[in-house]
């Protein structure tokens, strides 16, 4: 049986976060953090083991909401990502704070273990933040 996911992907220049939605597209799951070459051959075996549906990836505005140095390089990488997995639907959400949530969320975290706020760890939270958030404003029906 097939499962349809949903991926969420925080990108950076050095390091790129990845979340994948569970197979009833509820919740995101951390996927890992990864080069932005490794991400890319991350996503390609995703979409061998299983079928993703859509690709919801950080938008970095800036503060104002305008365009940046950021946002280029981003649809560089949405063009990437378009040339591994034709057809492939992506979609931008914005990602401003969510590097700044994706810290206070791991430093509230119940176990002690689990509070290091290294950067890896932030990529793949803020990663599930912006997929979690398009979830939530997309419900499966």
């Amino acid at each position: 049986m097939t499962i349809e996911r949903v991926v969420g992907i925080d990108y950076g220049t050095k390091r790129v976060g990845l979340a994948k939605s569970d197979p009833m597209g509820l919740f995101a799951q951390p996927v890992g953090t990864f080069t932005p070459t490794e991400a890319l051959d991350v996503l390609s075996s995703m979409g061998e083991e299983d079928t993703i549906r859509l690709v919801v990836i950080g938008w970095p505005l800036e503060e104002d909401g305008s365009h940046g140095k950021m946002t280029k390089l981003v649809i560089e990488y949405m063009n990437r990502i378009r040339k591994r997995l034709p057809g492939i639907e992506i979609v931008r959400r914005d990602e401003r704070y969510t590097s700044e949530r994706a810290k206070e969320l791991i430093r509230s975290s119940e176990r002690p273990s689990m509070r290091k706020t290294g950067r890896g760890r932030i990529d793949t939270a803020a990663a599930g933040i912006i997929l979690q958030e398009y979830l939530d404003d997309h419900p499966p029906s």
